[in-house]
């Protein structure tokens, strides 16, 4: 039987409450993340369980640890940053491939009271310094293969003090602010003074793109853990001896809610692949370690599906009993394909990194209508309301904003050094997701897409405003405006329509010139997938560039009025 029963009658009798209860929680208790996912498993008998098992880029490149690994080793880093200086609410950086002290090290920064900023380690050295600098982060954890890119902003950051390089080799000296940790040599610290956080103690700091100007970090709190608890062990339905893989990187919310927080909180093993994308890779691996729950993105999902069927044939997963997807809408026909290939379905869910846990899913116990987002979760009011109105819309089938009652523990409590943009998330009362969907008239919500201009590329957000600025940077661009393009895979991409300055030869060797120079300032997420050049943008005749005819353009909409439209 699932853990959740069923749907309705949860919906019917539901507190979140129950969740406190089963963590042994009261109000105004102490309540810390990271003894949560690790000390308190210990004292409930599972010690010598199995917590992690991490794969490097060969299957012989392995390592396992227990839930007592987990707390000596997050309370060997906990005393390294006190030593270093690091207290309660200083934002301590982890800058990582998926390496075990990625995952060991967000659990030691939350131990002591300070804020775990993760962030992804493919950031070129402009995304991550306009992240840094609007954290005031103290210090960063980091490999030498991404020293680099932080040493190369460090004159622009005066809050960071410490570069922590946790495989440090001695073959090179180490530089300004570098200091070398290695877990695996240090003396385990059996007992560490777990700071006193309470309910609204902030813990986590996670970075999303919006429509214009810079990322906002956006701020978590320990009693976030209420909500990430119950989902987990509701919507992924993890067992006691499920063997749980969650592809998504700790670099994003959905890798700490749901790759670090959910399953350590209930106890249970996960896995880790530190390794690129390929099909049978992964088919490998899940075979290897019996996976049992897998909770992955429609991106890998479709790029699976592209593999063909006779990849999957070639493997044992009859382990697998229940698949999960997130971060973008899950097309129908991968449901279908699930269900051909894995004999059973995904099941979709649906949240945000402001949501900090899932709202809108699809559950054990309930039909899965392939394309769907689902129904709320238990305990939530979720409404589709009127673009103008702002009032909700009882008519099935009609679209508008998903707006919930701010009411759930893992609800954002602001935006970093940005309460205006905060306040403009809330609205007669409900939370605006900035996303737009239909109800039918049996409850399940169906996504018809954005309300702002944000690019979902293969469940990543990225700021257009962003990447233009930085496509001005370069010296042969003269104005940008950046779209989302339709992609099979991804769903959308990236595209940059560019003007450029006198003496500049648009092609293809440019082109490429430009998308590099994207990829190392920002990501590989915002280089652009292509490039068109253009004698100049469309514009209003105020000078605004008119990008929902670029938009509309791409993805073969109407173009609208265009009375505003600057004259030939």
């Amino acid at each position: 039987m699932s853990n959740i029963g069923s749907y309705d009658e949860r919906v019917k009798n539901f507190k979140w409450s129950l969740a406190e209860q089963e963590l042994e929680y009261k109000d105004g208790d102490v309540i810390n993340i990271g003894w949560y996912c690790s000390d308190r498993i210990c004292e409930k008998g599972l010690a010598n369980k199995t917590a992690l098992i991490w794969e490097g880029r060969s299957p012989e490149n392995l390592k396992k640890y227990t839930f007592n690994d987990l707390r000596l080793k997050s309370n060997t880093i906990g005393a390294f940053l006190k030593n270093q200086g690091i207290s309660d609410g200083d934002r301590v950086c982890l800058f990582m491939d998926k390496v075990p002290e990625l995952y060991l090290g967000l659990l030691g920064i939350l131990k002591i009271g300070a804020v775990a900023q993760p962030l992804f380690s493919a950031f070129g050295d402009e995304s991550l310094f306009v992240r840094l600098e609007n954290a005031g982060t103290k210090a960063i954890i980091t490999q030498k293969k991404h020293a680099g890119k932080v040493q190369k902003i460090l004159d622009k950051l005066p809050n960071l003090e410490k570069i922590i390089i946790v495989d440090y080799d001695g073959r090179k000296p180490l530089r300004e602010k570098e200091i070398a940790f290695d877990l695996e040599g240090s003396t385990p610290v059996e007992k560490l003074d777990i700071f006193p956080t309470k309910a609204e103690s902030h813990s986590l700091l996670h970075y999303t793109s919006g429509t214009t100007g810079q990322p906002k970090g956006v701020k978590h709190v320990h009693y976030s853990l209420i909500s990430q608890y119950l989902t987990t062990k509701w919507v992924l339905d993890l067992q006691p001896d499920d063997i749980y893989w969650c592809t998504a990187d700790p670099g994003w919310v959905t890798g700490t809610s749901y790759g670090i927080i959910g399953p350590w909180s209930l106890g249970i093993t996960s896995c880790v692949m530190d390794s690129g994308f390929s099909a049978e890779a992964w088919y490998a691996f899940m075979q290897r370690h019996k996976v049992t729950m897998w909770y992955s993105a429609p991106t890998a999902i479709r790029s699976l599906m592209k593999a063909g069927d006779e990849s999957v044939k070639k493997f044992d997963l009859s382990s697998l009993r229940h698949l999960a997807s997130v971060g973008e809408p899950l097309n129908a026909e991968a449901v279908i394909w699930s269900e051909k290939v894995f004999g059973k379905p995904f099941f979709d869910t649906y949240w945000q990194t402001e949501t900090g846990s899932m709202m809108i899913c699809n559950y054990p116990d309930m039909k899965v209508k392939p394309g769907s987002m689902g129904k709320a979760f238990p305990g939530l009011t979720a409404a589709i309301l009127d673009d103008k109105t702002l009032e909700p819309i009882t008519e099935h089938n009609k679209p508008g904003l998903i707006a919930f009652l701010p009411d759930w523990p893992a609800c954002m409590r602001t935006y970093w050094n940005n309460e205006e943009t905060f306040n403009k998330k809330f609205s007669k009362g409900w939370y605006l997701s900035g996303d737009k969907s239909t109800i039918d008239k049996d409850g399940y919500f169906w996504f018809v897409g954005r309300d702002d201009d944000v690019i979902n590329t293969g469940g990543h957000l990225v700021s257009p405003f962003e990447v233009e600025s930085a496509l001005l940077e370069h010296e042969a661009v003269a104005e940008s405006a950046v779209v989302a393009k339709p992609d099979q895979v991804n769903m959308e991409v990236v595209k940059a329509f560019v003007t450029l300055n006198p003496g500049w030869e648009a092609g293809d060797e440019l082109e490429l010139k430009i998308m590099n120079f994207i990829r190392k300032k920002l990501s590989p997420l915002a280089m652009p997938q292509e490039i068109e050049y253009m004698d100049k943008l469309p514009k209003t005749r105020s000078g605004k560039i008119m990008r929902r005819l670029l938009h509309a353009k791409e993805w073969g909409e109407e173009i609208g009025d265009t009375s505003t439209l600057e004259d030939d």
